[in-house]
């Protein structure tokens, strides 16, 4: 039996996982429209350069999870599909022949805004009897996505740094163990070639003296900069979380461990050549670490620490990988900082 609507909504919007949402969400339209198939996809990056990741499609078969590539590259551009291109310029619902279909048949796609303007799309195809949406649906499918635009918002002010809009530790801790279960198992010290999951431990080097010598206000700046060249230098896909203060948190996936350390080489240098507003230079020191299958938010945070802190007694401005330090025996295995090491 088809569930009531208002139910179907509630029980969508019930769930906090970003996941599961897409599953209710593709779940209910397949169920109240009725199409041939439903597909939910979200647009990452920023406008300009946004890519589109199908995340769930549903058909008469059931529930099917999009594929996420290793590298975010390989995603399709909103542009290079002009339905999308057009749904994405017009904020509105478009609907279009499919291309290389002879029949008069329809389908749809639907936006997805949040606060920052486009987040993701949903597409209805039909075939057979039913040739196009139904008007009354389209209206059904639009004041959905309303609702869901209002319970997203809601979540991001739950799990974003108020002051960087950052994913916040929480969010980071809640999201941890679901992630590990996509980890592939680390490869052994001696074959750090094996791509997999880092995670990277960002510190703002002696910020305590910038916020003594210039205010908290310039301070505040120097981590607003600091964010923005995270979103320009690091992939749309990677996570990056503000763990509070000057710390910050970077989980690059799907590379080897010279990949991991292009990655955060390629910031620290962006956050070392940018000029910040009255403050002038700033630098920031890396720690990182591979993340095993067995890991808890703990253990993987203590590792990158320890790179971090071996970074910071030598030199600051650097990038270290834990794994790399310890083969070269140059830290001890869950080697601690000495207290007397000035972080800041």
């Amino acid at each position: 039996m088809k569930p009531n609507l208002i139910d179907a909504v509630a029980l969508a919007t019930s769930h906090r996982d970003r996941d599961e949402l897409d599953r209710a969400v593709a779940s209910m339209l397949f169920e109240h429209v009725q199409p041939n198939c439903v597909k939910v996809y979200r647009v990452l990056g920023e406008e300009g350069r946004q890519r589109v990741q199908l995340r769930v499609s549903m058909d008469q078969d059931g529930l099917h999870q999009g594929g996420v590539p290793t590298d975010p590259a390989l995603l399709p551009l909103v542009t290079e599909r002009p339905h999308w291109h057009e749904c994405a310029l017009l904020g509105d619902a478009v609907h279009y022949l499919p291309e290389g279909n002879a029949a008069e048949r329809f389908d749809s796609v639907f936006p997805l805004m949040g606060n920052s303007g486009l987040i993701g799309l949903i597409e209805v195809e039909f075939s057979g009897a039913r040739a196009a949406i139904r008007p009354h649906d389209a209206n059904l499918v639009q004041g959905v996505l309303r609702i869901l635009r209002n319970h997203l918002s809601a979540l991001d002010y739950g799990e974003r740094d108020t002051l960087t809009g950052l994913l916040n530790r929480r969010t980071f801790e809640a999201t941890f163990a679901k992630r590990r279960g996509k980890i592939i198992a680390p490869a052994p010290p001696e074959e750090p070639t094996t791509p997999g999951s880092w995670l990277g431990v960002i510190d703002v080097d002696r910020f305590k003296t910038i916020n003594d010598t210039f205010g908290h206000l310039f301070g505040d700046e120097v981590l607003l900069l600091i964010a923005r060249l995270m979103f320009d230098t690091f992939r749309s896909t990677e996570m990056i979380y503000r763990f509070g203060g000057e710390e910050f948190v970077v989980i690059v996936d799907g590379t080897n461990e010279q990949g991991a350390a292009v990655a955060y080489e390629r910031f620290r240098e962006a956050v070392a050549d940018y000029r910040f507003p009255q403050v002038g230079k700033v630098t920031v020191s890396i720690g990182y670490t591979r993340v095993g299958p067995a890991d808890v938010p703990a253990s993987a945070m203590g590792r990158a620490d320890s790179a971090l802190y071996y970074a910071k007694e030598h030199g600051r401005n650097a990038v270290r990988c834990y794994d790399a330090l310890l083969r070269d025996g140059d830290i001890q295995l869950n080697k601690s900082a000495g207290p007397e090491l000035e972080l800041f």
